[in-house]
């Protein structure tokens, strides 16, 4: 049997803890090495707020939402998605005199620097999308409009805990339009080939590992399939594997707590993955997830509960099984929910207008706002509501009846954990040491204790929302 996590021995004395964050600071947040990926070095050395009197609207009289959804995309999916947002800024030009304009970024650059460049140029949308990991740089940056004002009575309760990682001292700053976990996906047919079937669904670490290493010996597919590539994704994709294990990277009295057992275990269990062969070193089809399995190129995935909708429309015969994560011995089973949310720039030329729309579109009690989120969710993409009228909504009319949906809705999701809203240097001492140890083959212990000191030495002197 294969065994992972050699390197997970007790972790250092507990650190010193760190300095308890003031007021909301409007600091240079994407200074040093912050960048979201390597795409985006030359960016994070540049002050988020310089120019900023710029407007990010043409005259002041169009505000710009930009968004990553391709209308012009070969997957049926991304298409009916990018058609959600047109109907909605549509039914908001149609009522109102502050008109809205999509603005559409390619994914690779959106996460990448061109935001980041644009608001420290000036150029910054009115409007855009924000991941609960990049929600720290915007905020502490004084980029992020307060929406409070513009959200009906109940709204807040509705959402309830999914906007914990979106609100400041009570009030919200970006709106969540969906919850997505992560799980399993595995390939039915390349289980076949390897022998496997339901009855071998893994629930262990090591049971996962043994199963990829039977799917790669007998039909040379990737056995299990991690992000290689830096950024928040990875990390968002990594985060839930450590909290399996106890692990944390500030713990609740606010103590540096990275290097701890469940750091170590959960940066082994990657690097043992890849240096046994089972986990490929780069992404198969080039992260064209349905390419990847309906080509035989992959027997396990971790991925989100979006890929059912893409499976849906990009492959709606191909075979598949969602699992929920395994665990660790004496581990506790948790998953990471992720999600994008309506933001509201503080930058533009009318930053109110920009703060009703969002909360016009998300942020109202009314049938046509709660229908939006179900239609989101359930209809062009396959999410979590992030509000419970939706979700109730949801499921009354059937959005989660099929047997993935329901998958996730009664077994991922409860247990399920919220990103972390980790400012730029935390989160880029974290991806270093998930890539020195996956795919450099750096010792766990010793990028667990570098990690740990970076983000040590960062928060001594952290001024900015909070962590925890």
């Amino acid at each position: 049997m294969l065994h992972h996590g050699n390197g997970a021995v007790p972790a250092r004395g507990a650190p010193a803890p760190r300095r308890a964050p003031g007021a909301p600071s409007r600091r240079r947040f994407l200074g040093g090495t912050a960048g979201a990926a390597a795409t985006a070095a030359t960016a994070a050395a540049t002050p988020l707020l310089s120019g900023c009197g710029g407007s990010a609207s043409a005259g002041g009289g169009t505000l710009k939402f930009w968004h990553f959804y391709d209308p012009k995309a070969s997957d049926p999916a991304a298409v009916a998605q990018s058609k959600w947002f047109d109907r909605l800024i549509k039914d908001w030009n149609d009522t109102h005199d502050v008109k809205i304009e999509p603005y559409f970024v390619p994914g690779v650059s959106y996460q990448g620097s061109k935001m980041v460049t644009a608001f420290a140029s000036g150029a910054g949308p009115d409007i855009f999308l924000l991941s609960p990991g990049d929600f720290t740089r915007y905020y502490n940056g004084g980029i992020l409009a307060d929406l409070t004002p513009h959200l009906d009575d109940g709204v807040v309760e509705d959402y309830g805990t999914s906007l914990t990682s979106r609100t400041v001292d009570g009030k919200v700053y970006a709106l969540p339009m969906e919850v997505e976990p992560l799980a399993i996906f595995y390939n039915v047919p390349v289980w076949e080939k390897a022998g496997l079937s339901e009855a071998d669904i893994p629930t262990t670490w090591d049971q996962l590992l043994d199963t990829g290493d039977k799917i790669r010996g007998k039909t040379g597919a990737a056995g299990l399939v991690f992000h290689t590539d830096p950024g928040y994704y990875q990390n968002f994709t990594w985060y839930c594997w450590m909290w399996q294990g106890g692990g944390e990277v500030v713990d609740k009295a606010g103590n540096i707590a990275f290097d701890s057992k469940g750091a170590r275990q959960a940066l082994a269990l990657w690097q043992d993955a890849v240096e046994a062969g089972i986990a490929p070193r780069t992404l198969p089809a080039a992260d064209d997830r349905i390419t990847a399995f309906t080509s035989d190129l992959a027997g396990m995935w971790q991925i989100g509960i979006w890929e059912v909708q893409a499976f849906k429309a990009g492959a709606p015969d191909h075979e598949y099984g969602v699992f929920k994560l395994p665990v660790p011995p004496g581990g506790e089973y948790t998953t990471t929910l992720g999600g994008w949310s309506f933001c509201a720039s503080t930058q533009g030329a009318n930053p109110d207008a920009a703060a009703e729309f969002c909360g016009w579109a998300l942020g109202r009690m009314s049938d046509e706002s709660i229908d939006r989120t179900v239609e989101w969710c359930t209809g062009v993409k396959s999410d979590i509501s992030p509000r419970t009228s939706a979700l109730e909504r949801g499921a009354e009319r059937g959005g989660y009846d099929s047997w993935a949906m329901k998958k996730f809705k009664e077994d991922v999701f409860p247990g399920g954990r919220a990103e972390p809203r980790y400012p730029p240097i935390v989160y880029k001492a974290i991806s270093d040491a998930i890539q020195a140890t996956m795919l450099a083959g750096k010792g766990v212990d010793g990028e667990a204790d570098r990690a740990a000191q970076t983000i040590d030495a960062f928060m001594k002197s952290y001024q900015g929302a909070s962590l925890i």
